[in-house]
């Protein structure tokens, strides 16, 4: 029984699969949220290819070189004055005793940066779509500190969703040696050296904080997908039409709570239903590769030889169009995975005793009443939508001990 069908009977047209509601256990969400987890679009709300834009203009369009131009309209340098005034809110907040599973911006406060700070974020859901802060002293302040600072500037874009089964919402994304050329099915790639593909995460926002470089290589990419899709639409409508029909086959890897299928099926490429009709993104070639076990058994449909062509051609098409660039230690980066790929380059990590390559990773979510986009999905109004839960996870943050696993 699908979660609507529980309290509105009458519904019609929900997906199946999803988990019952189960009641929020205020001793373990102490905000009364939890985050709502990864769901199978509602068929009624999918729009048909015919239906999408044939080029999409606006503010989210952009191409590499306008971003290596004109660094400044990515990249926020902290002045003085806001990195007094953001380690100030850091040290009143670790001085509350306050964990820090329970930050918010209530009581994590930057009033005179909240008001440049709208204005991001406004940039990040409706404009370009990425943001890049520069300038933290790590060597000052420390890991601590600056997840913190993380954390504060996160929750004032949304609210922080549990990332993996152990309910992490704050993510540690470093090599940790696992194989994912043999344990694709559970192995999630940030936890290798290996390249990240352009793809999207299963949030709104990812953000990432810079802690430590690779000896070489692990170079962000960011490629406006409204610009991928207008080049797809003018040279490969095919690839298009595919990449937006409802076929995909999307893994759990195993990240699941009772009632759910181990995998979901969506398009890549969506329209809003309602609000501004925009173009929608949703992809990850790594949770899609690793799906062979069950089409092995006939659970599912093995990827066509036109849907691997159309992997192909959009990876291309994001490389095409991708900015590449190296982040600096203290750097934070802002991706809304709406309207955004981002990627990263394979690395190797320095020889001891340097550390090796580290970021921290928060996932924020932007309900659709509070600015964020109107998605086919029956979360779209809920404020922790998207990530990952399962059963009663509670939130769990540790930002100096690696935290999560490999899977």
């Amino acid at each position: 029984m699908s979660i609507l069908a529980d309290v509105a009977p009458g519904l019609r047209g929900m997906p199946t699969g999803l988990p019952r509601v189960v009641p929020i256990d205020r001793k373990l969400f102490p905000d009364g949220l939890r985050t709502s987890g990864q769901h199978p679009p509602i068929d009624s709300q999918l729009r048909p290819f015919e239906e999408f834009p044939r080029e999409i203009i606006g503010p989210t369009v952009w191409k590499p070189q306008e971003m290596i131009d004109h660094p400044e309209k990515w990249i926020h340098r902290w002045t003085e004055e806001e990195l007094g005034e953001l380690l100030q809110a850091v040290e009143n907040f670790i001085a509350s005793g306050e964990p820090l599973v329970h930050i918010n911006k209530t009581n994590f406060r930057v009033p005179r940066f909240e008001p440049q700070l709208r204005i991001i974020r406004d940039d990040i859901l409706n404009g370009r779509g990425f943001m890049v802060f520069r300038g933290i002293p790590m060597d000052k302040w420390g890991r601590h500190k600056a997840a913190v600072a993380t954390m504060g500037l996160s929750v004032h874009l949304g609210y922080l969703l549990s990332q993996n089964k152990l309910g992490l919402i704050l993510g540690h994304v470093t090599n940790q040696g696992a194989d994912y050329n043999k344990d694709l099915h559970f192995i999630k790639i940030s936890a290798t050296n290996a390249p990240q593909f352009y793809h999207t995460d299963e949030t709104d926002i990812v953000g990432l904080l810079f802690c430590n470089p690779g000896e070489t290589g692990g170079a962000s990419g960011c490629a406006s997908a409204h610009t991928v899709w207008n080049e797809l639409v003018k040279e490969r409508p095919d690839v298009a039409k595919l990449l937006a029909s409802p076929i995909w086959y999307v893994d759990r890897k195993g990240e699941v709570t009772p009632g759910q299928e181990p995998w979901f099926k969506n398009p890549i490429f969506f329209m809003e239903p309602g609000g501004k009709e925009r173009v929608y993104c949703k992809w990850d070639p790594y949770f899609v590769k690793s799906l062979k076990r069950f089409s092995d058994q006939g659970l599912i449909p093995p990827l066509s030889e036109e849907q691997l062509e159309a992997m192909d051609v959009l990876e291309a098409t994001c490389q095409k169009n991708g900015l590449v660039y190296n982040c600096e230690i203290g750097d934070i980066q802002f991706v809304s995975c709406c309207q955004t790929f981002h990627s990263r380059t394979g690395f190797t990590d320095p020889p001891p005793p340097l550390p090796p390559r580290y970021l921290l990773r928060t996932w924020i979510g932007t309900p659709e009443q509070e600015g964020g986009w109107c998605l086919p999905f029956h979360d779209s109004f809920y404020p922790k939508r998207g990530g990952i839960q399962v059963d009663n996870t509670p939130p769990m943050a540790e930002p100096l001990v690696t935290a999560g696993g490999t899977s």
